[in-house]
């Protein structure tokens, strides 16, 4: 296996060992070693340091009123809750706006309001608020929009509404790209005139401080303390599910908002989330109640939800949030599952598909930006495959999608180049996503979004103009960045250390996300002992021997060929340490981030690919009649690893099986895996193997084809009559040069 990937392990375990700091906060507050070094590592230097992080004692609720225009939104809202005027809450379709647009939704019903939701499709009308929706929501005579998730940008949407004799308050987080929208009230911590401390609000944390403010002012006998209690206790578990989905740095007011939003879903979920985790359960297995953690969240409850909006309506995940009971939301929850399940077979289709149009053609010096369009995408996928190209490329990329509108490839008809793509857009360190496409905004139609995540529409026509100026702007922003991607384990650690004490301590730093990631170690020398494919061949499950233990390592979206490595080699792993839970049965559990063979199976294989080298060159000038050089091994070691005719017949006969089955592609390392377990008692060295691979090939007995990364295609070639083997030049001369006695 080679790998992709430069290591960088921050502290070995004798490090850890010598760092008197990390040693006082582990015996003072009873951890391991590796926990306690987790904590120093997140900026606690004296036990007391670590003790206020692990009870979150540091951090602080911030006034909402700190807020801009705070002061405007909360007594026109409520003035439209007491005059029972029409209020629309118009949000976002992903996990962030449902959030967000429940949270909204239950807390105006429960004043008595008149007041209902509008979430756009995703297809049909993309990101961001439109000219249509308000148009409708205005002979619905409704009376006040309020935007969730969303509007920032909307300047002249805001104008629409402001003509059309409706009022709007916006309540967002994204970027603000330009001027502010006319509104009664634009509430946004990244407005650059905003006070408010903290700016790393998702958007239902956003409307989580606009109903804290609400409260404190219908109920001014209370703090302010007591209002946040009173509004967490009630949607809590929302504004933590939308914080987690929406990757946003889990600290200051985050990291209490996600910890008592998974505290609350711990003591008393909601009926939709119940219903939605006892749906993810595999079906005919007991369901098990899982630990509520971000990484549940953020693996588990957010696809499902981001599943509707991406592929039907977000309005589903809504009631599933509103649901009252389990009965009514268990329909609902199934579906999603359902949708989840077709947004991944769509989500792998154009995996493979932008793979192909990249791999072996993409020039990556010249642009440094991927950008790929086509007709048939799913709007709602190409965000998710933009993620995972950005993830193996280590570079930003844009997925677009048009809509295909008729004549639009006829030069002459008036729709030539006109029909609009909507695209997704995901960046690394060191290129602002946002201020990219703000450079390129004279080519695009909207933009919006993050520093690393945003959206965008394109008049096709200007496609081409788009991809040469967005990668202009990328080639200055990245041409100091190391563009090989870098996985980072925190620590070492050591057999001794893989256990259920330890991974149990590890929720002890909960809640985890960007600023406070869930921790990755690394481990080396560890035998694997048994590999398994899973999920239909998508995922990897090995079993690899840590001390005396059997641990259960889980490699998800790498297949056994893309990780090419067996039973019996020697790895090292860099992985997060987990609890599984199922039937009732707790298990150690490794999630694998990276891993590749130790240095000792490495220096083994190229040794064998020296020798192979050496003595195949030797070979090859002797048929020239070149000066022949001189092999550094005895005649006997040399002898070794010549094949037998029993070698080539088990080779043959192993890969004549495998192409009657429609298997044509090999790695040498998984052939050579294949041909020693289905031969018990076959020993087949490296340098045997290829040479067997060459002289077929010589003798014209099997098709052998070899791309970079020994990987090999064979095909099956006909032959009638037997062949001797000694007809090949290449074993004809290793005979000649090596004879066996």
């Amino acid at each position: 296996m080679k790998t992709q990937n430069r290591w960088n392990i921050q502290a070995t375990h004798e490090q850890m060992q010598g760092n008197a700091a990390v040693k006082e906060i582990a015996s003072a507050l009873r951890l391991r070693l590796p926990t306690a070094y987790l904590l120093y590592n997140r900026g606690c230097n004296t036990p007391a340091e670590a003790k206020a992080f692990l009870e979150k004692e540091t951090e602080q609720m911030h006034d909402p009123f700190d807020m801009a225009d705070m002061d405007e939104a909360v007594p026109r809202l409520l003035e439209a809750v007491e005059n029972e005027e029409n209020i629309v809450i118009y949000g976002d379709y992903d996990v962030d706006g449902v959030t967000s647009v429940s949270s909204l939704y239950l807390y105006l019903k429960s004043l008595g309001a008149n007041v209902s939701y509008y979430i756009p499709n995703r297809t049909g009308e993309g990101y961001g608020m439109s000219e249509c929706a308000i148009r409708k929501l205005a002979e619905a005579g409704t009376n006040l929009i309020v935007t969730v998730d969303t509007g920032v940008t909307a300047v002249q949407e805001a104008l629409l509404i402001r003509e059309l004799g409706m009022e709007l308050i916006i309540t967002d987080h994204h970027e603000c790209c330009g001027e502010l929208p006319e509104a009664v009230a634009v509430i946004n911590p990244k407005r650059p005139d905003c006070p408010y401390p903290f700016k790393e609000l998702a958007g239902v944390g956003v409307v989580f401080k606009f109903l804290c403010a609400m409260e404190s002012v219908l109920h001014p006998e209370m703090t302010m303390t007591a209002c946040v209690l009173r509004t967490s206790q009630a949607y809590g578990d929302l504004v933590a599910i939308g914080t987690v989905a929406d990757v946003m740095p889990i600290r200051d007011e985050n990291r209490l908002i996600v910890s008592y939003g998974l505290h609350l879903m711990e003591k008393n979920p909601r009926p939709g989330l119940i219903e939605l985790l006892e749906a993810t359960q595999t079906e005919g297995r007991p369901s098990v109640r899982k630990k509520i953690t971000a990484t549940l969240i953020g693996y588990t409850v957010a696809p499902r939800i981001n599943a509707a909006g991406r592929i039907r309506n977000a309005a589903m995940a809504v009631d599933l949030f509103l649901a009252e009971d389990c009965e009514s939301a268990r329909p609902i929850a199934r579906q999603l599952c359902d949708i989840n399940r077709e947004r991944q077979n769509e989500e792998n289709k154009i995996i493979e598909e932008a793979y192909h149009q990249i791999v072996g053609s993409h020039d990556f010096n010249k642009e440094p930006v991927i950008v790929l369009d086509d007709e048939t995408w799913h709007h709602g996928i190409i965000g998710i495959v933009a993620s995972r190209i950005t993830e193996r490329f280590n570079c930003p990329s844009i997925m677009i999608s048009f809509e295909g509108a008729e004549n639009v490839h006829i030069p002459d008809s008036e729709n030539y180049g006109r029909d609009i793509g909507k695209g997704s857009g995901r960046s690394i360190k060191g290129m602002n996503l946002v201020d990219a496409l703000s450079a390129c905004s004279d080519l695009l139609e909207k933009y919006g979004g993050h520093e690393l995540a945003a959206g965008l529409s394109i008049k096709r026509e200007n496609l081409p103009a788009f991809r040469e100026r967005l990668n202009e702007y990328a080639r200055e922003c990245l041409k100091d960045v190391d563009r090989q991607p870098v996985v980072e384990a925190e620590c070492e650690l050591l057999p001794s250390d893989m256990n259920m004490e330890q991974a149990g301590e590890l929720y002890y730093l909960e809640p985890y996300g960007v600023s406070n990631p869930t921790p990755l170690f690394y481990i080396d020398k560890i035998p694997m002992v048994d590999l398994q494919m899973v999920g239909g061949g998508k995922h990897t499950r090995m079993s690899l021997k840590v001390g005396k233990s059997i641990v259960t390592a889980m490699y998800f979206r790498k297949t056994v060929s893309e990780i090419d490595l067996y039973p019996g080699d020697l790895l090292d792993v860099i992985f997060t340490l987990d609890i599984n839970e199922f039937q009732g049965n707790r298990n150690l559990q490794m999630i694998v981030k990276d891993v590749r063979l130790h240095a000792t199976h490495q220096e083994s294989e190229t040794s064998e690919r020296f020798m192979y080298t050496t003595i195949r060159s030797r070979v090859s000038q002797c048929l020239q009649q070149i000066e022949c050089p001189t092999v550094p091994l005895s005649i006997a070691q040399i002898i070794a690893y010549i094949p037998t005719r029993q070698d080539f017949a088990t080779v043959y006969s192993t890969l004549k099986r495998e192409l009657q089955m429609q298997h044509e592609v090999f790695s040498l390392r998984a052939l050579r895996h294949d041909l020693v377990t289905n031969n018990p008692g076959f020993q087949l060295t490296y340098v045997k193997l290829r040479f067997i691979l060459d002289i077929l090939r010589d003798l014209s007995l099997m098709g052998v084809e070899e791309a970079p990364g020994e990987i090999f295609t064979f095909t099956y070639i006909p032959v009638q009559g037997k062949t001797s083997l000694e007809t090949s030049r290449i074993y004809s001369q290793l005979l000649k040069d090596y004879p066996r006695e």
